[in-house]
């Protein structure tokens, strides 16, 4: 492939990285903002994040099929066109004022997300020189990072409306005044589906009418796609199955922090949702880059297992501090967290496959993706102790207790040996 041949393809499929960060970090946005417009409390709240993360569990082995029976291009398309009707979907949901319709959207637009991200990332490691591969995915995976940060901004000024009624304030407004007020409410996320929508089809066309090469080429080993080839015989790999394990709560972990911390964030400073949306993305979320780039740098001087244990037991004492504090203190040591938990997903992954034979970790990688089912559990978990305790603030217990795990890993679990 020439470079002249490859450079329109490679901003498209880049432009691509960005739309599943926003799927994602849109999520701890639609929690609270959901929460009001249908009445819902923080269990019922966290089945925005199941159906995203179940939509990619069920999806993620039928995409990689489809992509290696039709092509990168043919993948692509089905993504965009499942996301943007997805996206479609919100705006009947929030019509009708439908929790259960707009889980459903929510779990069209994270199959779209699954489709372009399983073809996306071997595929930008295939245009081009095998020798700058791995410079492509880490280009690419900033505007994944751009999409963390940009998404919980746009969404807490666009959607979220600013307004908080106490229980109280509530239940003294009339039927009609209630139902004109939630309605108001799920009616702000119609404009900013739509336009994702529109950005989207508009994204499909110009693959449409793009020439895609496609490779014959194996895929580079950067690329970790799914091993279609199962069997369990790679859990004998006592490294491998703690990796498996530690995956599984640090997505959840991951996923749980961002969740409710807006709800977190007015529950123990009185910040108001916009406030709370804005730092989680201008501060929370840019550390959580910085993070990505310190660790790197940090991984030529310290063991990464070392460093994962590390970060860690700095992650569990942060949420000790978050769940039996309060004030800005309790906050800000829940806004650092991201900073320390940005390198764990790389860092166990490739623990993980460590020693494992070529045809063993594809098996392996398809596992560890498979792992990210943590993210609809754990979410859930938090939200039915929040329930059970009548506190936000105490269901952030769960993610604590998923970073001890992530710590043991780091600190003895990555060791490889027969289980």
């Amino acid at each position: 492939m020439s470079k002249k041949g490859v450079l329109i393809p490679v901003i498209l499929v880049t432009s691509l990285f960005f739309l599943w960060a926003l799927l994602h970090n849109l999520n701890p946005i639609l929690i609270p903002h959901l929460r009001k417009a249908f009445a819902l409390n923080d269990l019922q709240s966290s089945l925005i994040d199941t159906s995203a993360y179940i939509s990619y569990f069920v999806v993620a082995i039928p995409a990689g099929l489809y992509m290696q029976r039709f092509g990168y291009k043919k993948g692509i398309l089905l993504g965009l066109i499942l996301y943007a009707a997805g996206a479609l979907l919100v705006i009947p949901a929030a019509s009708e004022r439908s929790y259960v319709f707009f889980l459903a959207a929510i779990f069209v637009i994270a199959a779209g997300a699954t489709f372009l991200e399983t073809v996306a990332n071997p595929y930008i490691a295939v245009l081009g020189d095998k020798e700058t591969a791995t410079q492509r995915l880490n280009f690419a995976q900033s505007f994944n990072g751009l999409g963390a940060v940009v998404a919980p901004i746009l969404g807490g000024k666009f959607i979220l409306s600013g307004i908080e009624h106490s229980p109280e304030e509530l239940a003294a407004m009339s039927s009609e005044s209630l139902n004109t007020y939630l309605q108001s409410e799920a009616d702000t996320v119609k404009l900013p589906y739509l336009v994702i929508a529109g950005i989207v089809l508009a994204l499909l066309v110009l693959f449409v009418v793009t020439r895609l090469p496609e490779s014959e080429d194996d895929e580079p080993e950067e690329a970790h796609t799914m091993g279609t080839n199962f069997s369990l015989k790679v859990f004998k790999h006592k490294h491998f199955l703690w990796a498996v394990i530690s995956q599984f709560f640090y997505v959840g972990a991951q996923v749980g922090v961002g969740s409710f911390f807006i709800r977190y964030a007015n529950h123990v400073a009185g910040m108001g949702e916009k406030n709370a949306a804005y730092l989680f993305g201008s501060v929370a979320m840019v550390g959580f880059m910085l993070g990505r780039f310190s660790g790197t740098f940090l991984m030529r001087y310290i063991r990464p297992a070392a460093l994962l244990a590390l970060y860690g037991l700095l992650c569990t004492l942060l949420l000790l501090i978050a769940v039996f504090t309060a004030g800005t203190l309790a906050l800000y040591a829940l806004v650092a967290v991201p900073f320390f938990m940005s390198i764990m997903y790389p860092t166990i992954f490739s623990l993980g496959i460590r020693n494992l034979s070529s045809e063993e970790t594809k098996i392996a990688s398809s596992f560890l993706v498979m792992s990210i089912i943590g993210g609809a559990v754990v979410p859930l978990l938090m939200g039915l102790v929040s329930v059970a305790a009548n506190s936000i603030q105490i269901a952030y217990l769960i993610p604590l207790v998923c970073f001890l795990v992530v710590f043991y890993y780091g600190w003895k679990g990555h060791v490889a040996g027969r289980a």
